[in-house]
């Protein structure tokens, strides 16, 4: 590795302080957050039966180490802030990458911090009920509606989803160094917690419940409907997992990005699939089929259930603490996208810029920060993600398609590592994201459909931002 390479690009005044195990913390601490906590009682619900819910795990887990696996390729050759925006427009142009950008950025990423922070309001109000009580109602009237109105309804736990983001937002503006230290003490707080929960579970259950919550094993007949739940389970499972992408979109800012890329994503993917699936056989190993898919607060339940109340607060409270690590890996490297774009002159100008002191993009974190915090006072856990999902999933298999478009447009372009398995292995991929998204829309059409046509209307945006500029460099560091 030369010396250019190790370099942020040109002018970005981004410092690369992520080691090897900051990094390592961004995947798990991302991947391991509110969606194993949440989702697998949603997962329940919608497969019918514990077979039925292994086999959505296991292939959302599959689906994510293939993704991980182009993402390691991927990062390695182009290390440098904006990940699929980087790619993208390595691989196909600018228009895409922008419409990548654009989602991430208005859309995706603050609906997904947004969206982590009511999980972590949730496991709040298991700790103090009244949190969920509504502190203000605003009535909606409309006149050629009358008589009909709704109303809005404002709780504690929307405005402290607020306050945890502007305080985790205030962290990453005073540097990647902080922000990193504070994402593996967490991190490894997270991490602890599942592993007690597994453990415990196993540990501390009686042997005589097997037969009663094991007796759904299967589901009495297989046709559509069964597979139709095993989609709407795999698309709970993939934001259970998403985050195995995050490391890529802070990519100048890692240390010796061509080998730590590699190791982090593969060995943090698999730990995770590893992990979710003994978390959710400790589940089901502790509790009846039924009330896992009622449960709104499943390892609480789960701990109420074999050691009784005392110990399931402290397994909240130390999920609490893994929600936070959760929202801040998710916004540390969310920004860098906004900041990208803003850099290259397709996106609002008070994105821009770094900080002179602390080197962060710390006009690109207020900026996602405000938009997050308006989403966190506008829906719930469930409808948060459902409106992340959609259009994530689309750009992550356009994202794979550049990199076999790149192998073939731009064979000399340096590649410290390749792809395991290809190109079988991007294909499927491809096919699995594709297949993810359609299932995502086919489950929430509205707001998969809101997703899209706010995606779509960046284009006015695009052609007045372009109109003017001058072209984006390309002196990438993996083009060096």
């Amino acid at each position: 590795m030369t010396e250019t390479q190790t370099k942020p690009r040109a002018g970005d005044g981004l410092e690369r302080a992520l080691g090897p195990v900051a990094a390592s913390a961004i995947v798990l601490g991302t991947m391991i957050g509110t969606g194993i906590f949440l989702k697998p009682s949603e997962v329940a619900r919608d497969a019918g039966s514990i077979g039925i819910v292994a086999a959505a795990w296991i292939a959302g887990g599959l689906l994510s180490l293939f993704g991980g696996l182009c993402y390691a390729e991927l990062g390695a050759s182009i290390p440098e802030a904006g990940g699929e925006y980087a790619y993208l427009r390595r691989g196909f142009g600018t228009k895409p990458a922008f419409l990548f950008g654009w989602m991430h950025s208005v859309v995706a990423r603050p609906a997904s911090i947004a969206a982590i922070a009511a999980g972590l309001m949730r496991f709040c109000s298991f700790l103090y009920p009244p949190l969920e009580n509504a502190f203000y109602t605003m009535h909606l009237h409309a006149a050629f509606l009358a008589p009909r109105h709704s109303s809005l309804a404002f709780t504690w736990a929307q405005l402290l989803s607020v306050l945890a983001i502007v305080i985790i937002t205030g962290i990453n503006y005073l540097g990647i160094r902080l922000g990193g230290q504070v994402q593996i003490a967490l991190t490894f707080m997270k991490v602890a917690s599942v592993i007690v929960i597994i453990v415990g579970a196993f540990l501390l259950i009686r042997v005589p419940h097997l037969k009663t919550n094991f007796h759904v094993l299967w589901p009495k007949t297989f046709g559509w409907g069964t597979f139709e739940g095993f989609l709407t389970g795999l698309a709970a499972t993939a934001w259970a997992y998403d985050g195995w992408n995050d490391l890529n979109l802070v990519g100048s800012e890692v240390r010796d990005p061509q080998r730590n890329f590699p190791r982090v994503i593969v060995s943090g993917v698999l730990f995770v699939l590893v992990t979710f699936l003994l978390f959710n056989v400790a589940c089901f190993y502790a509790l009846p089929y039924d009330a896992v898919s009622s449960s709104t607060h499943v390892a609480s339940d789960v701990f109420n259930a074999i050691a009784g109340h005392g110990a399931a607060l402290w397994i909240t409270l130390a999920m609490a603490i893994s929600a936070l690590g959760t929202l801040n890996s998710s916004v540390l490297s969310g920004a860098r996208v906004d900041y990208a774009m803003a850099r290259d002159g397709i996106f609002f100008k008070v994105a821009a810029g770094v900080h002179p002191r602390f080197r962060t993009p710390a006009k690109a974190l207020i900026f996602q920060g405000v938009l997050a915090s308006v989403m966190a006072l506008s829906g719930g856990f469930e409808d948060l993600t459902s409106l992340v999902m959609f259009g994530s999933w689309t750009f992550y298999g356009l994202a794979v398609l550049s990199m076999l478009r790149m192998r073939r447009t731009q064979p000399n372009m340096p590649r410290p590592y390749s792809t395991w398995g290809y190109p079988v292995t991007p294909v499927l991929f491809v096919i699995g994201a594709f297949a993810l998204a359609l299932s995502l829309w086919v489950a929430n059409p509205v707001r998969s459909t809101i997703g899209f046509a706010l995606v779509m209307s960046g284009l006015f945006f695009y052609q007045a931002w372009t109109r003017d500029a001058p072209p984006p460099s390309h002196r990438e560091a993996g083009e060096l």
